[in-house]
């Protein structure tokens, strides 16, 4: 909003410094005068004609006490001028740092050196903000390229597929809805979870008392065709573990981490564990599976939207988008919690989320 034209934070010091030094002057002299020139005899003549009264010391004490005074004020504006200046630099340093990231420079940092003070506390605290906008901002414009990428390719084949058939009549209809039914099936599953994704990011929740163990019943019932399917045993265990959260997203977030764990795990006879249990005041769910052993640099990177993994990647009907821990590690975050991620020595991963309990 416009605001009127005021005068600066130097200005305002400097006539404070010299406004307190005149007082603290003024003060100086009234003490004098209060506690000296009283008992100072008042008469034209003097004390016997030869100590000086106050009516000498009064002539000849106020021009002194004036060009004093004066001083005192020169002093105070100069003094006060150049010491608002030192002081209000680290200041000008970090107004000059906010304009540049206003004008979309996230890159620059202030590093003031020096002792720790106010102002030091200030620059690191805007140098600490600006380098996670920095982090932030980028991961938001690749999290946008990713996704215009992955909604581009089932377009792009839709529009091949079009384009065939429209050049060739006598092509078999039915195979050609078959596709074009699978490509756009993939599209709205990766439209629903980018909202789901944007939602859980918002922290736009319906919070009620959530039993994670039955949660996790309920995902492995889900799934438990498709590890049957691919020789997967699924096993839950543990007990109750009760927060408060959302539980449409909780459901969606242990379903992510048990498809995750049937998906990615060996071509046959592998297994898929979740427990669920109260643990120091969290409710915990574990899920931890067979598979390929994952390099330790690779796991971090795994909660990164569209990341798939080295040795990871699959090409079937459940390849996914790459949402699905980037969509758990969102709906942990917007429950408080916490997400770690441990590779198995003997391969496969361990999946550990905490999130606050409640009795």
């Amino acid at each position: 909003m416009p605001r009127r034209p005021g005068h600066s934070v130097r200005l305002k010091l400097t006539l404070s410094y010299a406004g307190f030094l005149a007082v603290a002057g003024a003060l100086l002299l009234a003490v004098v005068w209060g506690f000296l020139l009283r008992y100072v005899p008042d008469n034209s003549q003097g004390l016997l004609g030869i100590s000086p009264n106050r009516y000498l010391l009064v002539h000849t004490f106020a021009p002194a006490a004036a060009v004093a005074m004066a001083v005192l004020l020169v002093l105070g504006l100069v003094g006060g001028w150049f010491l608002a200046g030192r002081m209000l630099a680290p200041l000008t340093r970090i107004t000059a740092a906010a304009r540049a990231a206003g004008n979309g420079s996230l890159s620059h940092r202030i590093r003031m050196k020096g002792r720790q003070d106010e102002f030091r506390e200030l620059s690191d605290a805007f140098d600490t903000m600006l380098e996670q906008l920095e982090s932030h901002v980028a991961e938001q414009q690749r999290f946008a390229a990713n996704a215009s990428h992955e909604l581009r390719t089932p377009l792009a084949i839709s529009q091949t597929l079009l384009d065939v058939a429209r050049r060739d009549p006598t092509r078999d209809r039915g195979e050609l809805l078959e596709r074009l039914q699978v490509v756009n099936t993939r599209a709205i599953d990766l439209t629903e979870a980018l909202l789901l994704l944007s939602r859980s990011d918002r922290g736009d929740i319906h919070r009620e008392s959530v039993d994670l163990s039955l949660v996790a019943e309920e995902a492995a019932e889900t799934l438990l065709p498709l590890a049957e399917q691919r020789g997967i045993a699924l096993d839950v265990t543990g007990g109750a573990a009760r927060t408060d959260g959302s539980a449409e997203l909780l459901l969606r977030m242990v379903t992510n981490l048990v498809q995750n764990a049937v998906v990615h795990n060996l071509p046959a006879g592998g297994t898929v564990t979740v427990r669920t249990e109260a643990r120091g005041g969290a409710s915990v769910v574990r899920v931890e599976n067979t598979g390929h052993p994952l390099p330790p640099e690779l796991v971090p990177t795994l909660t990164e939207p569209f990341q798939r993994g080295t040795q990871r990647a699959r090409t079937d009907e459940h390849a996914g988008v790459g949402l699905g821990l980037a969509i758990v590690h969102s709906i942990v975050r917007a429950h408080g919690g916490t997400l770690d991620l441990a590779p198995r020595p003997a391969g496969g991963l361990v999946v550990t989320v905490r999130l606050p309990g409640t009795p």
